[in-house]
C-alpha cells in the first residue's frame, strides 16, 4: 500500500517516500490517511482486506477503529518470530519495483539482471533492508509497537502466532488463527 501510493505520486505518497527511503517508520497521520485513502476504496468493502504492518502504534490502531465501522477488522495478529531470524529475513529479501513480488537473494539468478517472474520487472535490494536500517526499525517497533499487544488483548481481539517455520506451516498457523475468531462473537 506505502509503495503503491509512492508509486502514484499521492500526495501521501510523495511525503511518505523521503522518510521511507531513510528506513524510518511514518509518522501517524501519514500512516493512517494511507490506510483510511485504501480503505475508502470500493474492493475492500466487497473482498476484505489484510493490513501488514498497520497499525504500529496506539493512536493508528484508534484510528483503524474509529474508520473501520461498519467494516469491522476480525482480529490483530502478533507474528512472533525471533529477533535474528527477522534481521536474516529481511536482510536477504528482494522485492520487484513493479509488482511488489517478494523473493530471497538464495533464489537470484547466478548471472545477469534478475526479473520478476511474476510480472516481468526488476527485482533488487531494497534501500531500506540494509542491517543498520532494519534494527533501527525493529528498536522502534520494540518501543512504539509493544502498547499494541496491550490494547488489542484488552479488546479480545488478538491472536498470538508462531512466525517461526516453513511458509506452508506459518500461513496454516494464521488461517487458523482467523478461522477460529470468525467462529466466535466479536468482543463487546
Amino acid at each position: 500500500m506505502l509503495r503503491a501510493a509512492v508509486k502514484e505520486g499521492t500526495e501521501l505518497g510523495r511525503q511518505a517516500k523521503a522518510i521511507m527511503d531513510s528506513g524510518n517508520l511514518l509518522p501517524d497521520e501519514i500512516m493512517i490517511g494511507l490506510v483510511q485513502e485504501r480503505l475508502g476504496r470500493d474492493d475492500t468493502r466487497a473482498r476484505g482486506y489484510i493490513l501488514d504492518g498497520f497499525p504500529r502504534t496506539v493512536p493508528q490502531a484508534q484510528a483503524l477503529v474509529e474508520s473501520s465501522v461498519p467494516k469491522h477488522y476480525d482480529l490483530a495478529i502478533d507474528l512472533e518470530v525471533p529477533r535474528d531470524m527477522v534481521l536474516a529475513r529481511l536482510a536477504s529479501r528482494r522485492v520487484c519495483v513493479d509488482c511488489g513480488a517478494n523473493f530471497t537473494a538464495s533464489q537470484a539468478p547466478l548471472h545477469g539482471q534478475w526479473v520478476c517472474r511474476v510480472c516481468g520487472g526488476d527485482v533488487v535490494h531494497r534501500d531500506d533492508d540494509t542491517e543498520e536500517a532494519i534494527n533501527r526499525r525493529l528498536d522502534l517497533y520494540d518501543s512504539d509497537t509493544a502498547p499494541l499487544l496491550d490494547f488489542y488483548t484488552e479488546r479480545g481481539e488478538l491472536a498470538v502466532v508462531n512466525g517461526v517455520g516453513t511458509p506452508d506451516e506459518v500461513l496454516d498457523r494464521l488461517v487458523d488463527a482467523i478461522d477460529g475468531r470468525r467462529r466466535r462473537p466479536p468482543a463487546v
